[in-house]
């Protein structure tokens, strides 16, 4: 087994889960009669977890935190009924992942979603268990870019910090990464791209899964 192993974010990394995400909560907004926002612009609403995801998409001058708790978990069930509708693998991850698995790389997931659906959900789009650790958001728990998960996930792959690479599209994914004395490794593909990765600390960048071998 190698002395390095790879944590991986989920959303943006290993899956392309926008649209998915986009329709439950536009779904919301349309409920209400509030305007709804272009696919696009949910790669900026997204990252922080669901909770967040609706604050940034209802608009500005809805402040009535009761108001905004109905609109979160009632895009939580929206989204429950919708999250395997468009969602896939982005092109190379099962590829990648194939190989890593072959080279007896250790391999974990780490996802701000709560943790019940980031199992349900890799263990739907990657039943071939990749991954000796999978790890989402637990009630009180800290989340990325709190460093503590990660370190946890890292502890229980045996590995030191300096022995991860961590795998994320996000600038949260990157703090995490710098904060917790990992690699930071930037996904391209993901939602939101090169320089806001490259500004928050990733030390490679990566523009395809094909590209991951390399690094092991």
């Amino acid at each position: 087994m190698s002395n390095k192993g790879i944590i991986f974010d989920l959303d943006g990394t290993l899956l392309n889960t926008l649209q998915d995400l986009a329709d439950s909560v536009n779904s919301v907004l349309k409920s209400r009669g509030w305007a709804q926002h272009p696919v696009d612009a949910y790669r900026f609403f997204v990252g922080d977890g669901l909770p967040m995801l609706v604050r940034r998409a209802v608009p500005e001058d809805v402040q009535d935190q009761s108001v905004i708790n109905e609109c979160i978990q009632a895009a939580r069930e929206e989204y429950s009924r919708r999250w395997a509708n468009r969602t896939a693998p982005y092109p190379g991850v099962l590829e990648a992942l194939e190989e890593l698995a072959r080279n007896e790389i250790p391999m974990a997931v780490l996802s701000n979603k709560p943790h019940e659906a980031t199992l349900h959900t890799v263990g739907h789009f990657f039943p071939d268990g990749y991954f000796q650790v999978v790890q989402g958001a637990l009630p009180n728990g800290a989340v990325k870019p709190d460093p503590e998960p990660a370190l946890e996930v890292a502890a229980r792959m045996g590995l030191k910090p300096d022995q991860v690479y961590f795998l994320g599209d996000s600038n949260v994914d990157m703090y995490t990464a710098v904060s917790a004395g990992m690699t930071g490794l930037g996904a391209a593909w993901g939602f939101r791209g090169r320089q806001e990765l490259l500004q928050a600390g990733a030390h490679y960048i990566l523009e395809s899964p094909q590209e991951l071998s390399a690094y092991f």
